[in-house]
């Protein structure tokens, strides 16, 4: 159970630890400079294929990216190219001044699980192997004052943000974004 009154817990704390949990990233006061796992903790193989963002009032699509479907083969022979093992962990999103007056958002991910997995945190519930599905969260926006909005606004991509996921109280994925609203 998460104690609010914990001490906060510092990114190279947790980079010390075996297991990270729920309630260690909790406990953090800052965003990451890091990520907090490597790839290859994400060995129920989900990967989040698509992902969709939009206004519930309106329905709106404000923002949607697609991972390709086609994976790069190298040609007999030739080299491939080194892979960037942080790729599809970080997300650069543009929104309008106008989404941060929004009362309410839907946020639908695609994803597909190759091993079998257990119920988030956000209940997404139980995935077949091998399987394709999908899930919307509907976030209710907390109000924000005129002077932080403003903040935002001025200063693009440093609203930032982590996302954690976890199996069995085990961190297996951590992503990052960053937010400009002057578009």
């Amino acid at each position: 159970m998460y104690d609010s009154h914990a001490k906060a817990m510092t990114e190279e704390a947790l980079l010390a630890k075996g297991v990270i949990t729920p309630e260690d990233v909790l406990r953090l006061d800052n965003i990451t400079q890091n990520y907090l796992c490597a790839p290859e903790a994400n060995v129920y193989e989900i990967d989040f294929t698509r992902f969709k963002i939009r206004d519930l009032d309106s329905g709106a699509v404000l923002f949607e990216i697609a991972k390709p479907t086609v994976e790069f083969e190298p040609e007999e022979g030739g080299e491939s190219e080194e892979l960037d093992h942080n790729a599809g962990r970080f997300v650069r999103y543009h929104f309008t001044p106008k989404f941060l007056q929004l009362k309410a958002i839907g946020a639908t991910a695609i994803s597909s699980a190759g091993k079998l997995l257990k119920t988030f945190d956000f209940e997404f519930g139980f995935c077949i192997p091998n399987s394709r599905n999908t899930c919307e969260h509907i976030y209710e926006f907390p109000s924000i004052g005129p002077d932080t909005v403003e903040e935002m606004i001025r200063h693009p991509y440093e609203t930032r943000s982590d996302s954690f996921y976890f199996v069995d109280n085990k961190l297996i994925m951590h992503n990052k974004a960053d937010y400009a609203y002057n578009g």
